[in-house]
């Protein structure tokens, strides 16, 4: 039986929705209809759908030809992605499981993204071989 990691489900979980969505809608919009007369549903929408489009536009770099630098300059967007929709989730969300997980969630995003910054912050690796 193999484990997996709350962030290793978490991603995997995210790239399943953005796969699912892309593929329901056209490429360049998602919209989801939310449930007619309900504000908070419209607001929950308008917010997680603002969320997703601003880190699909901010994933999208000019490749520097360093894997590194790239996979981390398109994850930290990734990441902050991930932590306005859990924020979302805090905002309207009313299960405690997946209110905690949201949590659980801005706390680990934030941390990765921190050591993204930090390795970014360092001379490229491909510029320190010989």
């Amino acid at each position: 039986m193999r484990i997996v990691s709350r962030n290793t489900g978490t991603t995997a979980l995210a790239a399943l929705l953005l796969v699912s969505v892309s593929q329901a809608q056209p490429s360049h919009r998602h919209e989801i209809s939310p449930p007619k007369g309900t504000a908070s549903a419209e607001s929950f929408t308008t917010s997680m759908m603002r969320a997703m489009e601003r880190m699909l536009e901010d994933m999208n770099i000019a490749p520097t030809g360093d894997p590194d630098r790239d996979f981390a300059a398109m994850m930290i967007p990734h990441h902050q992605g991930a932590i306005d929709m859990a924020k979302v989730e805090l905002q309207f969300g009313k299960n405690p499981v997946l209110r905690r997980l949201a949590q659980g969630i801005i706390i680990e995003q934030l941390q990765e993204i921190e050591v993204m910054r930090r390795e970014l912050r360092q001379p490229s690796a491909a510029s320190k071989e010989p």
